[in-house]
């Protein structure tokens, strides 16, 4: 089970802020290990018929997807598994040099949003190859980098993977196929909540303090109401303007937003300013992290539990 994330400090971009829980002006919080139910852990993969490859992963959004789909048959190892460190300037270790070094696979999220990894790829000789999740979804630099937020996306980069994984094993072909049916299955629950949401609450209201959450709201059918000032500047990295935020604030407590969805990786006195006026208008507020969330096990986890929150609080919204 997810841990709850209101003990949790979490950390991105260089920043740290205190984690909070889902919440509602007045009411008790309700933490995400509440609101979800077990996901269930795929079977524990058999042994590889062949020599394992080495194949490493720029960031954990994808570690533990690239992790399952190649069980026994590869070395995973994730560079940056920890929400302290920011992946846009992260500069890697001779460490991690070296783990590049022996790597047949690299698994990058692309989008600038990881550029370290894909640079140090290209140096190599011999080149390993590059599994660019920006580029399998069709996004280029300066599109929204946050793609594991979107389950097309999700199943699209992780059948990208599995077919290099035979490409460069054909030996094992019918391993990995077999470790994608595994990771398919575990992939049930995930699935089912973004449909029940999606069937209950379509056309429903949201704001986010920043683009992390996008790709899924789309995928839920919700309708994202942040003012487009404070969503591009959030965007770009920059300070939204006063008007933008006084447009925010207009919003929330006019009840042009069912939820706000919150980052809570993101530091500043503006995006806790946002939440204070959601709280105070009675705007229950969904907290999720860019990358996975301590003391999940797996991507599927992190997620649906995510997910739960956000259906208890549109529940509630009635």
């Amino acid at each position: 089970m997810l841990a709850a994330l209101a003990t949790v400090t979490l950390a991105a971009c260089g920043s740290e802020e205190s984690a909070s829980t889902t919440t509602t002006s007045g009411a008790p919080a309700t933490t995400l290990a509440e609101t979800t139910t077990t996901v269930a852990a795929p079977a524990p993969p058999p042994p590889c018929p062949v020599e394992p490859i080495q194949v490493v992963v720029s960031v954990d959004q994808w570690g533990d997807i690239v992790d399952q789909l190649a069980g026994e048959c590869a070395t995973v190892t994730t560079v940056i598994s920890s929400s302290a460190l920011d992946p846009h300037d992260y500069e890697p270790s001779p460490a991690d040099i070296a783990a590049f070094t022996d790597a047949e696979i690299v698994v990058v999220n692309g989008c600038d949003y990881d550029h370290w990894a894909a640079d140090t790829a290209a140096e190599l000789s011999p080149t390993p190859v590059v599994v660019d999740a920006c580029e399998v979804v069709g996004r280029t630099d300066g599109d929204n980098p946050h793609i594991w937020y979107g389950p097309d996306f999700v199943f699209a980069v992780a059948a990208d993977v599995t077919a290099q994984l035979q490409q460069q094993l054909p030996a094992a072909a019918a391993y990995f196929t077999d470790r994608a049916a595994a990771w398919d299955a575990s992939m049930q629950g995930y699935r089912d909540e973004i449909a029940r949401i999606r069937e209950a609450f379509a056309g429903r209201t949201y704001a986010a303090t920043e683009s992390v959450f996008d790709d899924m709201g789309d995928a839920l059918g919700l309708a994202r109401t942040t003012p487009e000032g404070f969503a591009q500047a959030a965007a770009s990295e920059t300070d939204p303007s006063p008007g933008d935020v006084q447009a925010f604030d207009q919003l929330l407590s006019s009840g042009g937003a069912g939820v706000l969805v919150y980052n809570v990786q993101t530091e500043g006195a503006i995006p806790q300013q946002v939440r204070a006026t959601a709280e105070a208008a009675g705007v229950p507020v969904v907290d999720v992290t860019e990358t996975v969330a301590e003391g999940a096990t797996s991507f599927a986890e992190w997620q649906v539990a995510q997910l739960r929150a956000l259906f208890a609080a549109l529940d509630g919204q009635g």
